[in-house]
């Protein structure tokens, strides 16, 4: 076969490796998300025009969390470069589910790829009223369920706690057909404890590593240097602790799992993969390269042909000694 007879919708950048796969019944042309909140496509749409559109750099787009209320983020200042990686604490700021599904939503229905959208309250009901308003809507492919905030009944972060998410998932099966992704937080002992009781009731793919518990000390004044006093550690920095948790939930559930802690790279997507993840998202990188989500598929090729591959799905089948 002829190297324009191999090149097809699987091959796009015509290296003869396909990278086509799914993520819960999902199809992907490449195995690259975003990570929620750290690509804007409507902002970028704006400022690059259509040629984003036409040249979107992820298989698969996370959106923004969206919160029942509207949510103006945290005081300034927000974000805190650290070695090889980013302190970020946004707080999630989002118009509420409301305005974005009157706004937002349609446009981002828009985009080329499957459009999974990331929901998070504070308790069952609130994450509920979001299941069942954005999952009924068209264009709408897949759930994320952020588990970072604590349940207003218990006061516990429903992603730390086992039960909490068992309790959690068993509400919000019922409400939709479409699939659930449950993002995991690093900030726990056992996370494949937390992955496990998460597809025992029901979650149809997890996703992890969220980012470390982290705080910066202001050099000129000895204060901390986020307005909310502490955030989140992302990028190269955490990859080690992502990939050894990536490959312990893997190893510990038989649902999908998304990859995703310092991805920015072929080299290092690949290393999720043979971690056990099935997919990757890109986040901080996107802050420094709007394109990175390209550079990250257009390298996956030659990674995989490193190490003896000939397929994502040949990397996906294999395992971990």
């Amino acid at each position: 076969m002829s190297r324009s007879e191999a090149t097809g919708p699987e091959d796009p950048d015509g290296t003869g490796i396909d990278l086509s796969t799914e993520l819960c019944g999902i199809p992907l042309e490449n195995p690259v998300l975003n990570g929620s909140g750290t690509f804007d496509a409507l902002a970028a749409r704006k400022a690059f025009g259509d040629v984003l559109v036409s040249e979107f750099p992820f298989a698969g787009f996370v959106s923004k969390t969206i919160t029942v209320e509207p949510r103006a983020g945290n005081p300034p200042h927000r974000l805190w470069e650290t070695p090889s990686g980013m302190i970020n604490s946004i707080g999630l700021p989002n118009p509420g589910l409301a305005a974005f599904c009157e706004g937002d939503l349609g446009e981002l229905s828009e985009l080329p790829v499957p459009l999974i959208v990331s929901v998070m309250a504070d308790s069952a009901e609130g994450f509920a009223e979001l299941v069942e308003a954005v999952g009924g809507r068209a264009g709408v492919a897949g759930l994320e369920l952020n588990v970072s905030c604590p349940n207003v009944h218990s006061g516990l972060i429903v992603g730390e706690q086992p039960d909490e998410i068992t309790a959690l998932v068993r509400t919000l099966r019922p409400l939709t057909g479409l699939p659930l992704i449950v993002k995991l937080t690093p900030n726990v002992a056992n996370p494949e404890r937390v992955a496990v009781a998460a597809e025992a009731a029901g979650a149809d793919a997890v996703s992890l590593v969220n980012t470390l518990k982290a705080t910066a000390i202001d050099p000129d004044n000895n204060r901390a240097w986020l307005g909310a006093g502490g955030g989140g550690l992302s990028g190269p920095a955490i990859r080690p602790v992502a990939l050894a948790q990536v490959r312990a939930v893997a190893a510990a559930v038989s649902i999908p799992v998304v990859g995703m802690g310092g991805v920015s790279d072929g080299e290092s997507a690949l290393e999720f993969i043979l971690a056990g993840a099935r997919v990757v998202a890109v986040g901080t990188e996107n802050f420094r390269n709007p394109r990175a989500g390209q550079v990250v598929r257009e390298g996956l090729p030659d990674a995989l042909q490193r190490r003896g591959f000939g397929s994502l799905a040949e990397a996906q089948a294999s395992t971990l000694s």
